[in-house]
């Protein structure tokens, strides 16, 4: 009798293992699965968030801009882009720096257009800096008949110096 007993409450004993064992398996297989359709919803809003910045952002571009693309009425707007970019960047060149910041040379360095985002068919905003201080300028743009590129300052402002 007293071995029936150990064998009884050695096979419920196995029996309680062997359900432990499968629920906690389970258990954790499911928190895993529900981890990871989680983490899924996350990176799916990120990317969603990340997209609408990314829209909102472009949205004063050239390239998001269809009135003003019909305007130019440009194959390759990429190239177009490239070149008047570096119709303005070429002033950078001048000794006494590029005429189109609005700046005349404070102490040894040039004021130069650092960065340029063309805005549609007609304005560019541009950074400029001489290393110093930082500043930015609003240009109209024109193609001139014989396709070169001219600018005109509508505005422009010099961030005052930072005090360390």
């Amino acid at each position: 009798m007293k071995k029936s007993l150990f064998l009884y409450l050695f096979i419920i004993a196995v029996l309680m293992n062997i359900f432990t064992y499968k629920y906690f398996t389970s258990k954790e297989a499911a928190q895993k699965t529900q981890e990871t359709a989680q983490d899924s919803k996350k990176l799916n809003d990120s990317i969603t968030k990340l997209s609408d910045q990314l829209y909102d952002a472009n949205y004063f571009s050239l390239e998001a801009n269809d009135r003003a693309l019909n305007y130019l009425n440009q194959n390759d707007i990429k190239a177009f882009s490239e070149k008047v970019t570096q119709a303005l960047l070429a002033y950078n060149d001048d000794p006494a720096g590029n005429k189109y910041t609005d700046q005349v040379t404070m102490g040894e360095q040039k004021f130069i257009i650092n960065k340029v985002k063309i805005l549609n068919h007609r304005w560019i905003i541009a950074n400029y800096s001489n290393g110093k201080l930082w500043g930015e300028v609003m240009l109209k743009y024109f193609i001139d008949e014989d396709q070169t590129v001219s600018f005109e300052i509508m505005n422009s402002y010099l961030y005052p110096e930072q005090l360390n």
